[in-house]
């Protein structure tokens, strides 16, 4: 992904800039107004965070919170340079001090009351927001979640007036995908995969219908074994897991959250340590293949997760 970098930083130079007269998109059912490009953008977590790094975006950002696992080498020079307003989740006293002028977040839940605070109450305050369109589905029914990702970074290419660089982003991110689905359509035998992605307070929460891993799985030829919860991360019980009888699991490794479980060393052992996960083919087996779990949400290195889980599972075979 570096060599994706520096084609997107270069693009820069010479882009019109297309936001100075204002921009109004629609996101997640609000419209978005944004009278020139953002200069204190503040990212709610690391995944939207990497996103605007990648669109050369670095002088933008005002800070970040919510790491959850380290940052993409590419990245980690300017990820080092933003200010860290909260490792964890980002209050809503802090993200106003922050003075930003455009707040960013990949999860809807973000914006409530328990968290920041609603959008509403930051449009009253003159202050933007945006919502990652993977995390919204039924506002651009039809299309998947990679396609919404892509719409993100359309997005944000009106929004900061870099729409070549987005551009560009995209069309790099499409050969990823096509590379990905040729493998999947190759693919003699199709696995079946629980994707999961953390352990809270003992209870795991995989993968459902309707986040990028569903996305990821219809590429690469393979059924999500809970493809039928309408849902993107929901609570399942171990005994669930089980009875599907997945024949290969992905784990997703957020080793700086540091919550119990949230490792995938932590996920193994657990399951290993379980009375009847424990006899699961695949955990006896040890089919496992492991993603950095940001990447399982939305952000630019999704098909980052999405070349890992095509390797695992042709070295699975």
């Amino acid at each position: 992904m570096a060599g994706l970098l520096a084609v997107i930083a270069g693009c820069g130079a010479t882009e019109p800039d297309v936001a100075a007269g204002g921009v109004t998109i629609e996101n997640c059912g609000v419209q978005v107004r944004v009278d020139k490009p953002p200069q204190r953008a503040v990212a709610l977590d690391q995944e939207v965070t990497e996103t605007l790094l990648a669109l050369g975006l670095r002088d933008r950002i005002a800070g970040t919170a919510l790491r959850s696992g380290p940052v993409a080498e590419e990245y980690r020079a300017d990820y080092a340079a933003i200010p860290m307003l909260n490792p964890k989740e980002l209050t809503g006293e802090q993200l106003r001090a922050a003075d930003p002028d455009f707040a960013v977040t990949a999860f809807v839940s973000d914006f409530t009351r328990e968290r920041v605070g609603p959008r509403e109450e930051f449009a009253t305050l003159g202050v933007p927001t945006y919502v990652s369109s993977v995390d919204c589905p039924k506002f651009l029914p039809g299309k998947t979640p990679f396609e919404r990702l892509f719409t993100d970074y359309e997005n944000f290419g009106k929004i900061f007036g870099v729409p070549d660089r987005a551009a560009a982003l995209i069309a790099k991110q499409r050969e990823v995908v096509a590379e990905a689905e040729k493998a999947g359509a190759a693919r003699a035998v199709k696995p079946t995969v629980a994707y999961l992605y953390s352990v809270y307070n003992g209870a795991p929460y995989v993968a459902g219908g309707s986040g990028l891993p569903a996305d990821l799985s219809r590429m690469l030829g393979a059924t999500n074994v809970f493809a039928d919860v309408d849902s993107d991360w929901p609570e399942v019980g171990w005994e669930q897991i089980a009875a599907r009888n997945p024949s290969v699991i992905v784990l997703g490794d957020l080793p700086d959250r540091g919550e119990e479980g949230d490792a995938a060393e932590e996920k193994i052992r657990i399951m290993r340590a379980h009375p009847v996960l424990s006899q699961l083919d695949a955990v006896r087996a040890g089919r496992f293949i492991v993603v950095p779990g940001l990447e399982l949400d939305a952000t630019v290195r999704s098909v980052h997760a999405l070349k890992l889980i095509s390797d695992g599972l042709a070295k699975l075979g």
